[in-house]
């Protein structure tokens, strides 16, 4: 029994022995790739690396998530690997130097997009098996749209994930009493696009007005068109268009509080400037508001002169009231109309 034990106990020693002797051999090999590795980095040549595979294809919805641009400030972490943490600042073109995989192009891709990307480049370069990226912008260069004209915060504005037009004039503290309900956006692309809209009366238009604001655009809200009434009116002055970009004469003198009783109703005057000069018509409003004659339309800049019913109003010269109608054209005591 004793000459079994014995036996027994020098195979089992044999067995460690040689599994020792294997571990030995592996480590050994390991060691040894590692030099080979570290002589060809110092002899100045480079590992090869795998072919890129390009940025998976966009998605419809991928329009309305944020994109990375030039200047921006990126973070990207590495599951589990401490070491790749990095901050990065994209450059001018739109690259970013990354641990392991060297520079890539982030400009345009969305932090998912992007961090899709780089596991892709770990893992056809067998830098890691299964790796795990996260990408966050820690500050945005790009992700702003520009707000000009009538409105009373102008200047840039970020905008960050869904956005509309009437968010981004929220945030510009909505427009004037002055602005116009044209709405004119120049997109980062060249492109314009203009959006008629009434911002500030119909609220189911203004519901319907949700364009959406992609980063880099620009949002100019322009001032809204003047029409002057003078003469005999009880409030002469000059009146802002906001409803629908239009105005009738008889809406004109409306707001005007209508005519006095001095005034010639038969022989009301339009004048209209244009390139050549100054253009009249001559309107009988009694028969406009009788519902004989049509309605004119007004744009803006016209000026609706009421005369006298007295002989001297016939020697009124146009150039006159033009003059009356600029001394009127002070913004600040024009009246929008609600």
């Amino acid at each position: 029994m004793r000459m079994d034990t014995t036996v027994t106990n020098k195979k089992d020693i044999t067995m460690i022995r040689l599994t020792n002797v294997r571990g030995l051999f592996s480590m050994a090999a390991l060691m040894a790739a590692a030099a080979l590795m570290a002589a060809a980095a110092l002899n100045g040549q480079q590992i090869p690396k795998a072919s890129v595979s390009p940025a998976p294809p966009a998605t419809p919805g991928d329009a309305a998530r944020i994109r990375i641009g030039p200047g921006d400030l990126i973070n990207v972490a590495v599951y589990d690997e401490p070491t790749l943490l990095q901050t990065i600042r994209v450059d001018d073109l739109g690259n970013a130097d990354l641990l392991l995989i060297g520079t890539q192009h982030l400009s345009g891709l969305s932090t998912s997009e992007a961090g899709s990307l780089i596991e892709n480049l770990f893992k056809q370069g067998a830098f890691l098996l299964n790796p795990q990226v996260s990408l966050r912008i820690s500050e945005y260069n790009t992700q702003s749209v520009s707000v000009l004209g009538e409105v009373r915060k102008p200047g840039n504005y970020p905008v960050l994930g869904d956005r509309n037009l009437l968010d981004v004039l929220a945030m510009a503290g909505g427009p004037t009493p002055l602005a116009g309900n044209v709405v004119t956006i120049q997109r980062r692309s060249g492109s314009q696009q203009t959006v008629k809209t009434a911002l500030l009366n119909d609220p189911d238009q203004l519901l319907e007005s949700r364009v959406a604001i992609e980063p880099g655009d620009t949002i100019v809200v322009p001032k809204a068109g003047v029409i002057y009434v003078l003469g005999e009116v009880n409030r002469p002055g000059a009146f802002i268009i906001q409803t629908d970009g239009a105005m009738s004469l008889a809406q004109a003198i409306a707001w005007a509080s209508g005519v006095d009783f001095q005034a010639a109703q038969t022989r009301i005057r339009i004048i209209r400037k244009t390139h050549e000069g100054f253009e009249e018509q001559a309107v009988n409003l009694k028969r406009v508001l009788e519902g004989k004659d049509a309605d004119p339309g007004l744009k803006p800049e016209d000026i609706v002169y009421v005369p006298s019913s007295l002989l001297k109003s016939l020697l009124v010269h146009t150039t006159s009231i033009a003059q009356s109608a600029a001394s009127a054209a002070v913004y600040s005591g024009v009246t929008a109309l609600p």
